[in-house]
């Protein structure tokens, strides 16, 4: 297996430092060509000097110089803003881009990829969420992959391989029901962001967080697994899983079930992606059955957690709900983590943008973009009053 080049957008977050775990574990089979922040510039510089890649980008253009100063002893070559994101993912010095933007911010790069012919990682579900349609459209005009790096997914995926001819009947994807499980909403009332960001099992960053917390998280992954396998809303199923032993589960039209099983480690779905075909050894630790002796199953609690509801919601509706739902969760969290508002006003807000921004059953990839911007405004609209 010769050297990959990756190309990490989102190199400062938690999949992209993790992913540079990975490729510093693994020097002869991967290297880091660009690494991409948008505001930790101290982070990329320490991640540019120790992996020397051939391009960073810094999306927060006041910290240029800063960054550029930094790197100037070195052959690393430095740009900035929003629009530097997309030049450089047209360019040809990687062979797989790494996905790790969070939010709706990584859309334009990951397009920009997938045009060019880049294979494509993808950690960022609000891609498929906001512009599933166009993206998939995309890699299958220019026949790339898209590999998937959510645990998720890639249990899916996993799942899948050697499965090209049999017929999905459905994907289970598990949820470990976050730090709040079985309460109720006269406890939630109450959270405040410091007890939400408690995830029991995976080490994640701040807003995949909050979204595991209200299941929001469960609900942009439905979405995301209709684009990435082709699927109808009534083919994908939640269950209540609390130990994460079970990634997820594929049923066939036999009854059969395929599982993909592991401890919760988020290096390991990256490792597969940057290594697909290839799986590539590691002395993580190990699933030792006896320690989990009993793995539990329930149904979500879509009364309570209602940003679950709103989710599914959406699927079902298509067009650029999932995308309306997806700014205002974007912008709801925001201010949540800002201790803006409280736990329960993020459904709220959610909803209210929901039935507010007008609906569009096929819109172009402009149309997204509209109700993306109409959707933030009139939520942050709400939080002000």
């Amino acid at each position: 297996m010769s050297q990959k080049r990756i190309a990490i957008f989102g190199s400062t977050g938690s999949i992209g430092t993790q992913a540079l775990e990975v490729i510093a574990a693994n020097p002869e089979k991967f290297s880091a060509e660009v690494l991409t922040a948008q505001t930790n510039d101290e982070l990329l510089v320490q991640q540019a000097i120790k992996f020397n890649p051939n391009v960073v980008v810094i999306g927060d253009e006041k910290k240029y110089f800063k960054v550029k100063e930094a790197l100037a002893g070195t052959d690393v070559k430095v740009f900035a803003g929003e629009k530097a994101l997309e030049e450089v993912a047209a360019m040809d010095c990687y062979d797989l881009m790494l996905a790790a933007i969070v939010g709706y911010a990584g859309l334009k790069p990951t397009l920009e990829a997938l045009e060019t012919g880049k294979a494509v990682a993808l950690a960022n579900k609000e891609t498929l969420v906001v512009a599933g349609d166009i993206v998939m459209k995309k890699a299958m005009e220019k026949r790339v992959p898209v590999i998937p790096v959510d645990s998720e997914h890639s249990a899916i995926f996993q799942c899948l391989v050697g499965e090209t001819r049999n017929r999905i009947e459905k994907v289970i994807l598990t949820a470990s029901g976050g730090p709040f499980r079985g309460k109720k909403p006269n406890f939630l009332v109450n959270v405040k962001r410091d007890h939400a960001l408690q995830h029991p099992n995976w080490t994640m960053g701040a807003k995949i967080t909050i979204d595991s917390a209200t299941l929001m998280n469960k609900g942009l992954e439905m979405i995301e697994a209709k684009w990435l396998f082709n699927l109808k809303p009534d083919q994908i199923q939640v269950v209540i899983h609390p130990q994460s032993i079970i990634h997820s589960m594929v049923q066939f039209e036999d009854g059969s079930i395929k599982a993909q099983m592991g401890l919760p480690d988020m290096k390991l779905p990256i490792q597969y992606a940057l290594g697909f075909p290839n799986r590539i050894s590691n002395n993580s630790p190990r699933l030792n059955f006896r320690t989990f002796s009993t793995l539990n199953f329930e149904e979500p609690d879509i009364k309570t957690f209602r940003n679950l509801a709103l989710a599914i919601e959406a699927l079902n509706k298509g067009g650029n709900m999932p995308s309306i739902l997806n700014a205002a969760n974007e912008i709801a969290v925001y201010a949540f983590l800002r201790n803006r508002i409280g736990f329960l006003d993020m459904t709220e807000v959610v909803e209210q943008t929901m039935d507010k921004i007008p609906f569009i059953e096929t819109p172009t990839l402009e149309e997204y973009f509209e109700s993306d911007g109409e959707a933030r405004s009139f939520a942050a609209s709400l939080i002000q009053m």
